[in-house]
Protein backbone atom coordinates (compact mmCIF):
# COMPACT_ATOMS: atom_id res chain seq x y z
CA UNK A 1 0.00 0.00 0.00
CA UNK A 2 2.92 2.68 0.96
CA UNK A 3 6.06 2.46 -0.91
CA UNK A 4 8.70 5.00 0.63
CA UNK A 5 12.06 5.90 -0.86
CA UNK A 6 14.59 6.42 1.98
CA UNK A 7 16.94 8.01 -0.17
CA UNK A 8 14.62 10.67 -1.51
CA UNK A 9 14.64 14.39 -0.09
CA UNK A 10 11.26 14.41 0.62
CA UNK A 11 10.60 13.49 4.55
CA UNK A 12 8.81 10.27 4.77
CA UNK A 13 5.82 11.38 6.38
CA UNK A 14 5.43 13.81 3.42
CA UNK A 15 5.80 10.36 1.26
CA UNK A 16 3.02 9.14 3.66
CA UNK A 17 0.86 11.50 2.88
CA UNK A 18 1.45 11.77 -0.94
CA UNK A 19 0.75 7.72 -1.17
CA UNK A 20 -2.43 7.32 1.24
CA UNK A 21 -3.63 10.29 -1.19
CA UNK A 22 -2.76 8.62 -3.82
CA UNK A 23 -4.18 5.58 -3.17
CA UNK A 24 -7.81 7.51 -2.15
CA UNK A 25 -6.86 9.17 -5.64
CA UNK A 26 -6.92 5.49 -7.46
CA UNK A 27 -9.98 4.24 -5.51
CA UNK A 28 -7.88 2.01 -3.88
CA UNK A 29 -9.08 3.08 -0.85
CA UNK A 30 -12.11 4.24 -0.72
CA UNK A 31 -14.52 6.09 2.36
CA UNK A 32 -14.87 3.83 5.20
CA UNK A 33 -12.21 1.47 4.17
CA UNK A 34 -9.84 1.21 7.43
CA UNK A 35 -6.05 1.79 7.06
CA UNK A 36 -3.69 0.67 9.60
CA UNK A 37 -3.04 2.49 12.66
CA UNK A 38 0.13 4.35 13.75
CA UNK A 39 2.04 1.64 15.33
CA UNK A 40 0.88 -0.83 12.81
CA UNK A 41 2.26 1.09 10.03
CA UNK A 42 4.93 2.01 11.54
CA UNK A 43 5.97 -1.72 12.26
CA UNK A 44 5.32 -2.55 8.33
CA UNK A 45 7.19 0.17 7.37
CA UNK A 46 10.22 0.10 9.95
CA UNK A 47 10.20 3.91 11.43
CA UNK A 48 9.02 5.24 13.78
CA UNK A 49 5.25 6.25 15.24
CA UNK A 50 5.57 9.57 15.57
CA UNK A 51 6.78 9.92 11.93
CA UNK A 52 3.33 7.73 10.75
CA UNK A 53 1.22 10.32 13.64
CA UNK A 54 2.52 13.40 11.72
CA UNK A 55 1.22 11.93 8.17
CA UNK A 56 -1.71 10.80 10.05
CA UNK A 57 -2.48 14.12 11.76
CA UNK A 58 -2.22 16.31 8.83
CA UNK A 59 -4.32 14.01 6.60
CA UNK A 60 -7.28 13.74 9.67
CA UNK A 61 -6.58 17.89 9.16
CA UNK A 62 -6.91 17.93 5.19
CA UNK A 63 -9.89 15.73 5.86
CA UNK A 64 -8.55 13.08 4.08
CA UNK A 65 -8.86 10.46 7.09
CA UNK A 66 -10.61 10.44 10.50
CA UNK A 67 -9.84 8.40 13.47
CA UNK A 68 -12.96 6.82 16.12
CA UNK A 69 -11.81 6.33 19.19
CA UNK A 70 -11.87 2.65 19.59
CA UNK A 71 -12.68 1.61 16.69
CA UNK A 72 -9.44 2.70 14.09
CA UNK A 73 -8.19 5.00 11.48
CA UNK A 74 -10.28 5.12 7.98
CA UNK A 75 -10.50 7.13 4.86
CA UNK A 76 -13.13 10.01 5.38
CA UNK A 77 -16.32 9.07 4.43
CA UNK A 78 -16.63 12.63 2.32
CA UNK A 79 -13.82 13.85 1.28
CA UNK A 80 -14.40 17.28 0.47
CA UNK A 81 -12.27 18.86 -2.47
CA UNK A 82 -11.42 22.20 -2.03
CA UNK A 83 -8.98 24.65 -3.23
CA UNK A 84 -6.63 26.03 -0.79
CA UNK A 85 -4.45 29.18 -2.13
CA UNK A 86 -1.69 28.99 -0.06
CA UNK A 87 -1.04 25.52 -1.50
CA UNK A 88 -1.90 26.41 -4.88
CA UNK A 89 0.85 29.33 -4.89
CA UNK A 90 3.11 26.71 -3.11
CA UNK A 91 2.97 24.25 -6.38
CA UNK A 92 2.71 27.28 -8.73
CA UNK A 93 6.10 28.14 -7.86
CA UNK A 94 7.67 24.53 -8.05
CA UNK A 95 6.12 24.16 -11.17
CA UNK A 96 7.89 27.05 -12.69
CA UNK A 97 11.14 25.52 -11.65
CA UNK A 98 9.92 22.19 -13.18
CA UNK A 99 8.45 23.70 -16.09
CA UNK A 100 11.84 25.93 -16.76
CA UNK A 101 13.46 22.64 -16.89
CA UNK A 102 11.31 21.45 -19.33
CA UNK A 103 12.12 24.09 -21.86
CA UNK A 104 15.60 23.87 -21.32
CA UNK A 105 15.65 20.31 -22.28
CA UNK A 106 13.67 21.59 -25.69
CA UNK A 107 10.18 20.72 -24.53
CA UNK A 108 7.49 22.33 -26.53
CA UNK A 109 4.02 23.84 -24.21
CA UNK A 110 2.78 21.21 -26.38
CA UNK A 111 4.80 18.25 -25.19
CA UNK A 112 4.35 19.51 -21.43
CA UNK A 113 0.80 19.37 -22.02
CA UNK A 114 0.98 15.88 -23.11
CA UNK A 115 3.19 15.28 -20.20
CA UNK A 116 1.11 16.83 -17.74
CA UNK A 117 -2.22 15.19 -19.07
CA UNK A 118 -0.67 11.63 -18.72
CA UNK A 119 0.24 12.19 -15.21
CA UNK A 120 -2.64 13.62 -14.17
CA UNK A 121 -4.37 10.35 -15.73
CA UNK A 122 -1.80 8.02 -14.11
CA UNK A 123 -2.98 9.02 -11.07
CA UNK A 124 -6.73 8.89 -10.67
CA UNK A 125 -9.55 7.31 -12.10
CA UNK A 126 -11.63 9.82 -14.39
Amino acid sequence: MILLDYKSSKPIYEQIIEQIKLNVMKQYLKPGDAIPSVRKLALELEITPGTVAKAYQELERQQIIETIRGKGTFIAGEIELKPDEKKVLEIKKRLQTELMELKMMGYSKNMVVDLVVGIYEEMCVC
